[in-house]
């Protein structure tokens, strides 16, 4: 494609694809949601694909919208990196970096990260502190936190860490052989289901479809609730029952082959794990250094 309007409403995409919300989309672009959603259509329009789900609550990426998001944020990503690096001056990061960090990011992130980072500046100290609550992240003085990017507040500056990832129903191959994959979402009722209790909220965490663009959200019965991922996913793998969880928790056990994925047609997707931090923080050198050695390690992974 050749033409002068290629990349109209490529910052608009960029945007909602982040927050899944043609609102806090317009927010961040300093744009009416009114001129993002036109946009958004006249791109879609231009392209021939539709690349968001929509839905009356939710927004999500189809599979057209998660290719094209992977091969232009990249280089949208290294644009801006590239423009901001020229325009500052290079200092030696120094003092404690303070992140916050779900857990999630702890195997995928943190642990190929820091030992890169350690080895890179050794006199600079990391503080970590491990939470899915991110509320007091500025009173707490955190320089940044990493959080799947729906849950982050509109006026931090987001850097993605991960790919989108997709939600799914998951079990094991001899579970599947044994009792079949569920078709729609109903199914699962006659399916033995492990439920997951969010630790830091004590809420079960309800398994979310969407079906004839519609979200449905069920919390299936199930004699087994754990508060645990890794426990959840082990029973899964030893065949004791389903469970909900996505392609970026379940990654180890799909690339073995002791889980298989049901219902992925149906299940929504999520924008994956960011890097955030408030504008005022963004030329920190301790900050950037962070950055550029995620950018570094997990574009190899």
């Amino acid at each position: 494609m050749n033409h002068p309007d290629s990349f109209d409403g490529l910052s608009e995409f960029l945007a909602i694809s982040r927050r899944l919300s043609i609102r806090k989309a317009a927010l961040d672009l300093g744009k009416t949601p009114g001129a993002v959603s036109q946009a958004l259509q006249k791109m879609e329009h231009r392209l021939g694909v539709q690349l968001f789900h929509r839905t009356t609550r939710k927004m999500a990426l189809t599979e057209a919208g998660i290719n094209l998001l992977s091969r232009v944020e990249p280089a949208a990503q290294a644009i801006a990196t590239g423009l901001e690096d020229a325009a500052q001056s290079a200092k030696a990061p120094s003092g404690t970096l303070r992140l916050i960090v779900e857990r999630l990011a702890l195997p995928h992130v943190i642990e190929p990260v820091l030992p890169a980072f350690r080895e890179a500046w050794p006199r600079l100290n990391v503080d970590i502190t491990v939470s899915n609550r991110h509320e007091n992240f500025v009173s707490e003085g955190y320089d940044a936190g990493i959080l799947i990017g729906s849950y982050i507040e509109q006026d931090m500056i987001a850097v993605r860490l991960s790919k989108p990832f997709q939600w799914a129903v998951f079990g094991s191959p001899e579970y599947f052989r044994t009792h079949g994959k569920p078709k729609v979402s109903q199914d699962l009722l006659h399916h033995e289901c492990i439920r997951f209790r969010r630790p830091e909220k004590g809420d079960i965490y309800r398994w979310e479809f969407v079906e004839n663009k519609e979200t449905v959200r069920i919390e299936p019965n199930s004699a087994i609730t754990v508060n645990d991922g890794e426990l959840m996913r082990s029973l899964a793998v030893k065949g004791v029952g389903l469970i909900y969880s996505s392609t970026f928790h379940t990654s180890r056990e799909l690339a073995n082959g002791t889980l298989e994925p049901a219902l992925l047609d149906s299940s929504p997707s999520s924008d994956g794990l960011f890097l955030y931090f408030p504008r005022s923080a963004r030329n920190q050198p301790k900050l950037r250094a962070f950055i550029d050695m995620c950018s570094e390690v997990l574009k190899t992974r």
